[in-house]
């Protein structure tokens, strides 16, 4: 996919944040982008700035943990460009809350939207990828805490998923011309903490009453800061594009983590270790 111009990508989550500076950044290479969301007046807001700028774009409103409207947007697409090269598989949302606070709706929604969307758009938009025999590509959204955990959340257990099927798919993809990456942000100024705006009534409550700790009040606060101050979307959707291009494995927007990363590594290695010289009972 070195060549980007002239070919389609569909991208959820595409109305703010990363995802806009995902199909900015495509639309700028010369790449048509069907824009998908669940916000109809942001996506409709988006598009239309998008296309002052001779952008080949258009947009699709889906609920993506809905299955059936993931699969109307890949129709709706295919009507609109014939084609589809690359995937991005980028809404999500924060979620509920850890340990003690879970409920049935926090798990369901988080799972949802963040894992089970990028499953459906896999298996919806692989065989688009695959028939035209061009190439493609599949870019998912998980996130740096998809590497390391340090709380309880679906948030977390959902984004570890992400990484997991990005790095399987990878291999199993390769022969067949399809590139995969999975995108690990760290802060980035996106309104991921405002995910509730888009709550679908169908899940219910997501938050029970039980007192949130103080330690994970405070860590929310910190968050919110960080992602107010946080790295331009744009940024985000530039390293994207490049890693499409250059087939990268994992995009990681800055260094931040690298430590808490290698650190568990560390950990892991220090199991092998404890063990190292015995032999197993069989």
């Amino acid at each position: 996919m070195k060549e980007l111009a002239g070919k389609t990508a569909f991208v959820t989550g595409a109305a703010s944040g990363i995802g806009l500076g995902i199909a900015t950044a495509l639309a700028q290479a010369g790449v048509k982008v069907m824009l998908c969301d669940i916000e109809a007046e942001a996506l409709a807001k988006a598009v239309e700035e998008l296309k002052r700028t001779n952008a080949d774009v258009e947009g699709v409103r889906a609920d993506v943990s809905l299955k059936a409207e993931l699969r109307a947007a890949a129709d709706a697409t295919i009507a609109r460009y014939g084609k589809v090269h690359i995937l991005v598989n980028n809404a999500g949302v924060g979620g509920a809350g850890p340990y003690g606070a879970w409920t049935d709706g926090g798990w369901n929604w988080t799972i949802g939207v963040n894992l089970m969307a990028v499953v459906w758009g896999i298996e919806i938009f692989g065989p688009l990828l695959e028939q035209h025999g061009e190439g493609g590509h599949i870019v998912s959204t998980a996130s740096i805490a998809g590497l390391i955990s340090r709380d309880s959340t679906p948030y977390k257990v959902t984004k570890y998923g992400v990484v997991a099927l990005s790095e399987g798919l990878r291999f199993e993809l390769a022969p067949r011309g399809i590139g995969v990456s999975v995108l690990c942000p760290g802060f980035v100024r996106t309104q991921i903490l405002d995910s509730g705006r888009n709550l679908p009534p169908r899940f219910g409550a997501v938050f029970n009453d039980t007192p949130v700790p103080e330690r994970f009040q405070q860590a929310f606060k910190t968050m919110k800061d960080r992602h107010s101050h946080g790295i331009d979307p744009a940024y985000v959707g530039e390293l994207v594009r490049e890693g499409v291009e250059n087939d990268w494995p994992y995009i990681f927007t800055d260094p931040e983590f690298e430590p808490m990363i290698e650190a568990r590594f560390a950990a892991i290695k220090e199991g092998f270790d404890r063990i190292r010289g015995r032999e197993p009972r069989r």
